[in-house]
């Protein structure tokens, strides 16, 4: 006689011999009494848990040719109940989508199920493993699964139901096959081994169930395999079969690493080499040992997480107690990520001692340490403090001064320093007539070090993220960024109207300070001072241009009796302007269209013998004319903004400076500009 193994021969024939799937096998029952038989059925769930068996007895109990309507508990002895089982009756055909995915595949089984049934009452298609249909077959399937021929019923069957379109889930009635319980598992093991004489122990049987992991088919088949021994099969068989780990080897690999006993580890490691153990089967099984304990520690009384006989298991939990949840999981994760090299090496057994020697508590402290070095400890007020900046870098870097409200006698106390914080301050005062914004202003000096590099850094990458583009382009040409710390930042604009427009656009900003550096910072507006203007603009001009500019102005023109104070605003304007422009203001009677006109242009240097310089001496000085112009005509604006009132006029000076002397020629005089510039033009600012 033909062998039959254990999973075919207790294969479950009624809704009753269902292992651990008893609301199924009730919601099946009930349908069938009721007469209320839906046209297609989706079985979904792990392999092994009962979806095919399940296809069987219902095409059973509807076809059961012993009663005169279908009923839940088929005979299994009628023709019909055993042309079932051997899968011979022309009407319940069984097809594996695996070998059939085609779309003319699914088309011949459509014109077949027009046809009514030979030998039974209804005409039943069981499609095993139906995820691996292709799109059309599906796609062809899908009208006969919603209207279906009379006595046509589908029972499609899958372990991966993500695959299956939901246009076809939702045409069908959807039972979801769990997982055999562990219990139901063992006493149905229990059941078959008395049946058929097999001498094993109960921790055994545990065991078995407990690989399984809720798959009966699995269960079975290793009892199967198990049954061949001649002896009494116990728990070290069992592992020894599977090719696993004994828990016993794996408590004392666990013992071992836990005294911190390298040539333990290392003997037992050669131990289950010897053996015949895989280097990768005996790092997964250390993994899984690992998880074991930490259910072991984090929840002592659910033994049935884990796969371990119950000695086993209670000297776990004992064992636990000794062991870090934190050393627990970084054991875990060093084994997680030497488990790829040890698959892909040559070398497995080298790479598997080496892995658990780093499992040894001194070498995981000793990672730790080098992924998270040891902090400074805090000072006694509980913050701690901030590294001092050395000597040089200090005379590169100052306090930032809130402008609101001074107060000569008790002045505000500094806050304290804050770690990565770039601070400039001024010593020039800000006039009481110029208007400020809602928030506070700082004084600042512009200063050629590192930190003002550093901040230009950061603007243009702030700039960048800055949205709308409109936005992004006034910040770039009219704003600048003056002081930025862990959590605030002072940017200036050039003009209290460029201000206002931006006051809208904090939110912007700060947006795009988040988007760069991941945390919040706290945007300040400010007004830009005319000191602060001029130095960055002429940080702006190449460097060479900026020294030229710097060296051939005339601040204290011949004749002018009271030279302007260093930090004053008025030191980058000319004082006869000013003095004209004083005149123009106070004269009630001027005419509107009244020219200004500079008493004293910068004449050309010469040479100790009395020529002019001509060449490239010519060009230097040409440089820093422009340059003076350039300021006189900026200062001009914003003095007008200051006061809220307008330039009124300028003189030709200005035309001629800006035009005529880029046009001369290295050798021409520049005496004669003075010659053409007697007509008064007007510039209407």
């Amino acid at each position: 006689m033909t062998y039959e193994p254990l999973h075919h021969k207790y294969r479950p024939q009624t809704f009753a011999e269902l292992v651990g799937q008893e609301a199924i096998a009730q919601t099946l029952t009930s349908a069938i009494l009721q007469d209320r038989i839906a046209p297609a059925y989706l079985f979904t769930g792990p392999r092994g848990t009962g979806k095919t068996s399940s296809a069987r007895i219902f095409a059973k109990s509807l076809n059961c040719i012993s009663t005169g309507a279908p009923t839940p508990t088929p005979c299994g002895k009628c023709n019909v109940c055993q042309e079932i089982a051997r899968g011979s009756t022309l009407d319940v055909i069984e097809i594996d989508a695996a070998s059939n995915t085609g779309v003319d595949n699914i088309r011949d089984l459509i014109e077949r199920a027009q046809f009514s049934p030979v030998q039974c009452r209804y005409k039943v298609y069981v499609i095993d493993e139906v995820h691996m249909l292709s799109t059309q077959a599906f796609n062809a399937l899908l009208k006969t699964l919603e209207e279906p021929p009379d006595r046509v019923v589908f029972v499609l069957a899958t372990t991966d139901p993500q695959r299956v379109l939901p246009t076809i889930i939702s045409r069908c009635q959807r039972f979801d096959f769990r997982r055999i319980a562990l219990d139901s598992m063992t006493a149905h093991l229990h059941k078959i081994a008395k049946l058929e004489n097999i001498n094993i122990a109960s921790d055994a049987v545990y065991m078995v169930a407990q690989l399984a992991q809720g798959g009966l088919r699995d269960a079975e088949s290793l009892l199967d395999q198990l049954s061949l021994f001649p002896d009494e099969i116990t728990v070290e068989k069992v592992w020894d079969l599977v090719g696993a780990v004994p828990e016993n080897d794996l408590m004392e690999l666990l013992e071992a690493i836990k005294k911190d006993d390298p040539t333990a580890l290392v003997d037992m490691t050669r131990h289950l080499m010897n053996r015949g153990r895989e280097p990768l089967i005996v790092l997964q099984n250390l993994a899984s040992f690992y998880r074991d304990l930490l259910i072991a520690k984090a929840a002592p009384k659910r033994s049935d997480l884990v796969a371990l006989t119950s000695a086993t298991w209670d000297k776990l939990v004992k064992f636990a107690t000794q062991w870090d949840a934190e050393l627990i999981l970084a054991s875990q994760k060093h084994l997680q990520t030497h488990e790829v090299q040890i698959k892909n090496t040559t070398q497995p057994r080298l790479w598997l001692e080496v892995t658990l020697l780093g499992l040894l508590p001194s070498a995981i402290r000793t990672q730790q340490q080098q992924i998270y070095p040891p902090q400074p400890p805090l000072a006694k007020g509980g913050s701690q403090t901030p590294p001092q900046p050395s000597q040089s870098a200090g005379s590169q870097t100052s306090n930032i001064q809130q402008s609101s409200v001074p107060n000569s006698q008790n002045p505000p106390p500094q806050s304290p320093p804050i770690a990565n914080r770039t601070e400039i301050t001024s010593t020039a005062p800000i006039p009481a007539s110029v208007p400020t914004a809602e928030t506070n202003q700082t004084n600042y000096t512009p200063t050629n070090s590192a930190d003002e590099i550093d901040l230009n850094r950061i603007w243009e990458q702030v700039v960048v993220h800055v949205r709308p583009p409109g936005t992004q382009s006034l910040l770039r040409q009219h704003g600048h960024l003056v002081s930025f710390s862990n959590d605030a930042a002072v940017v200036r604009i050039n003009s209290q109207p460029l201000l206002n427009m931006v006051k809208d656009k904090v939110a912007n900003i700060e947006e795009a300070f988040l988007q760069i550096f991941n945390r919040r910072i706290v945007v300040k507006l400010g007004m830009t001072n005319p000191q602060e203007t001029n130095s960055l603009r002429s940080q702006d001009l190449p460097i060479s241009n900026r020294r030229i500019g710097e060296n051939s102005r005339n601040p204290n023109p011949v004749g002018d009796a009271n030279p302007p104070e260093e930090n004053s605003p008025f030191a980058d304007i000319p004082n006869d302007f000013l003095r004209n422009r004083e005149e123009v203001q106070k004269s009630p009677s001027a005419p509107e269209n009244t020219s200004v006109k500079p008493s004293n242009i910068s004449e050309p240097r010469r040479e100790t013998n009395g020529s002019i310089a001509s060449g490239n001496d010519l060009n230097t000085q040409a440089v820093a004319v422009r340059t003076d112009a350039q300021d006189v005509v900026h200062s001009a604006g914003v003095w007008a903004e200051m006061f809220d009132g307008e330039v009124v006029d300028f003189s030709d000076g200005l035309e001629v400076w800006e035009s005529e002397i880029f046009r001369l020629e290295p050798e021409s005089d520049l005496t004669q500009l003075s010659s053409e510039s007697d007509e008064d033009d007007f510039i209407d600012w």
